[in-house]
């Protein structure tokens, strides 16, 4: 008999689906958290999500460092937790983002 990858007590355990996940909220097919914001946001809050660098297909510009994020790239996109904050979403360098408390942002948040 061919062997399986999970069993199927994890599936059980894992439940509905929700939307919703230890603090995080569903936004298209990933899941994202919610962190302080960059430095000078001190009062604000972002949803973060990662992207795994397989579904990295576009260009972006990192406010963090002023540089290209690459196709292929992983990194974390992070928007305003505000409602209608998705549409103000950026592209950051997974370093960029865990460095964002102690640097000011090379590019104004628009």
């Amino acid at each position: 008999m061919p062997r399986r990858n999970q069993s199927h007590k994890s599936q059980r355990r894992s439940g509905g689906s929700s939307g919703e996940s230890r603090g995080g909220s569903l936004f298209g097919d990933a899941l994202a958290r919610e962190e302080p914001g960059p430095a000078g946001y001190d009062d604000e809050r972002f949803m973060v999500r990662q992207i795994p660098g397989a579904r990295a297909t576009k260009s972006y510009r990192c406010p963090g460092c002023d540089q290209e994020v690459r196709p292929g790239v992983a990194h974390v996109v992070a928007w305003p937790a505000d409602p209608g904050g998705a549409d103000d979403r950026r592209h950051w360098h997974t370093g960029c983002w865990a460095g964002r408390r102690t640097r000011g942002l090379t590019r104004r948040w628009s």
